[in-house]
């Protein structure tokens, strides 16, 4: 958790030069598989469990200490918010909602924009946060989108989205499904400007998050284990009325059919992306 007094803001970017979450010392976690990893081994290791590999699902604050260098960002469009512009209400409004899932998360919505440096090559990095609704599409995740690749195209610089998400939040209707098309446009806008686009997949990539940017980047690289899909696997097989293969919708199996380039560890994605920046990315 970030602390007031080592932030600047102005002109809606946000200075911060390390973003970590305070946890009481003895915490222990566990693995599907049973394993008990201590919360400290499990940082230092990238949140993977060195037990059996499996990939503790994170948020933004661990995945840009992980990947910036010396945890150190600066963050872009940190006050923007989302607004219940439909007064839609389900089991409960839609403003209400909002309310308690900022003040549980601390988060203003479900994606964040940061700029830094990965081994030493100045990126933008767009990271979803599954703990706000889901990581769920909305008119937020669509323009914070927008504004990074406009500040990409200025600055000419490589841009990286790490998606978890659920899809489109259903409380913004039409205008969450709108921000597929935003966010496609602006990407076309970044592919003319000879700029390189990253999408990192990881545990869950669902919906409209795959039905659009996920599945266009220039490079798709996605953790071990991930589920990506369009619908769950329960739908689907309701749906066609037959048994799925085994390890359907993982991303080995993704990478398998040809919709993921890479499958690449937590451990190896600082070192990876760097790679991948240096051989792809052309100045225009």
């Amino acid at each position: 958790m970030a602390f007031d007094w080592f932030k600047r803001k102005a002109k809606n970017i946000t200075t911060s030069t390390d973003e970590k979450k305070d946890v009481p010392k003895g915490l222990w976690h566990q693995t599907p598989s049973g394993k008990i990893v201590e919360h400290d081994e499990l940082r230092r290791n990238s949140y993977v469990s060195p037990e059996d590999g499996f990939h503790v699902r994170i948020g933004s604050a661990e995945f840009f200490e992980i990947l910036f260098d010396e945890g150190k960002f600066t963050e872009m469009d940190a006050n923007v918010e989302s607004i219940d512009i439909l007064n839609f209400k389900d089991t409960k409004p839609y403003k209400d909602r909002l309310k308690e899932v900022r003040a549980k998360t601390k988060l203003t919505d479900s994606i964040r924009n940061a700029v830094g440096t990965v081994k030493g090559t100045e990126m933008v990095v767009s990271c979803m946060d599954f703990a706000f609704i889901g990581g769920s599409l909305g008119s937020v995740m669509g323009e914070k989108i927008r504004r990074a690749v406009d500040y990409c195209i200025a600055n000419k610089l490589p841009y990286m989205i790490i998606c978890q998400s659920g899809g489109a939040r259903m409380q913004e209707a039409t205008y969450s499904l709108m921000q597929l098309a935003k966010v496609q446009a602006k990407l076309a806008q970044l592919s003319e400007a000879g700029l390189l686009y990253i999408a990192y997949l990881c545990d869950p990539t669902f919906g409209g998050i795959t039905a659009s940017f996920a599945m266009t980047a220039d490079i798709i690289m996605a953790e071990p284990g991930a589920l990506i899909g369009f619908a769950g696997p329960r739908v689907i097989r309701e749906t066609i009325g037959r048994d799925l293969p085994e390890g359907f919708q993982t991303s080995e199996f993704l990478q398998e059919k040809g919709f993921v380039d890479f499958i690449v560890k937590r451990t190896d994605i600082k070192d990876t992306v760097a790679k991948t920046v240096n051989l792809l990315a052309v100045n225009p």
